[in-house]
This record gives C-alpha cells, sequence and structure tokens, in this order.
C-alpha cells in the first residue's frame, strides 16, 4: 500500500521522534500514554500520516513539549506536491482588480 506524505507530515514526525527519543522512550510507550494504536503512531513518525489536531495535542502532551516545538517553522512550502494555495490576500488583490 502506497502512502501519500508530505513535507510537513516528514518534519512533524522527525520532530516528535527526536524528543521520544530524547525521553528514551518506545513508540509502544507513547502510543500507549497517547491513547492510540502503536500502528497509528509510527505512521506519524515516518511521515505517512497526518494527525488531527486533537492527536498532535496529545502526543505534545504526552512528550512534555510544546505544540510549536512539533510545528514550528512549517508552511505552506511543506504542502503536498501539486497542492496549490492562494493566500486570501491575493484572491482579493485579483477580486478588486477584475471589479
Amino acid at each position: 500500500m502506497k502512502h501519500s506524505t508530505s513535507p510537513a507530515a516528514t518534519h512533524f514526525g522527525e520532530r516528535v521522534r527526536r524528543a521520544r527519543i530524547e525521553l528514551g522512550l518506545s513508540q509502544e510507550n507513547v502510543a500507549e500514554l497517547a491513547q492510540m494504536h502503536v500502528t497509528n503512531y509510527g505512521k506519524i513518525e515516518r511521515g505517512i500520516a497526518n494527525p488531527s489536531l486533537v492527536t498532535i495535542l496529545r502526543i505534545a502532551s504526552v512528550l512534555g513539549v510544546d505544540v510549536a516545538a512539533l510545528t514550528g517553522g512549517l508552511s505552506r512550502d511543506d504542502l503536498p506536491a501539486g497542492f496549490e494555495v492562494l493566500p486570501a490576500a491575493e484572491f482579493l488583490r485579483e477580486r478588486n482588480r477584475r471589479r
């Protein structure tokens, strides 16, 4: 089964893994404490899952880090390939130009 990934998911997963290892915890430990299945937790660390905000908060709480430590610096450049985002400011400029 091929999993989709994005730079954002990869960076997030790497940060989670690093924080877990620094604490000397196993994936099983963190998954259990975060009340999630270890398979799903492993997918997050490998960057092949996009966790919900609640899951991110649970993982950050278990690891004793601020959510920003896991997500800081991520931007639209970290979205999946082919996913184009039109910022609202550009949309409004174009809409006003057409009037």
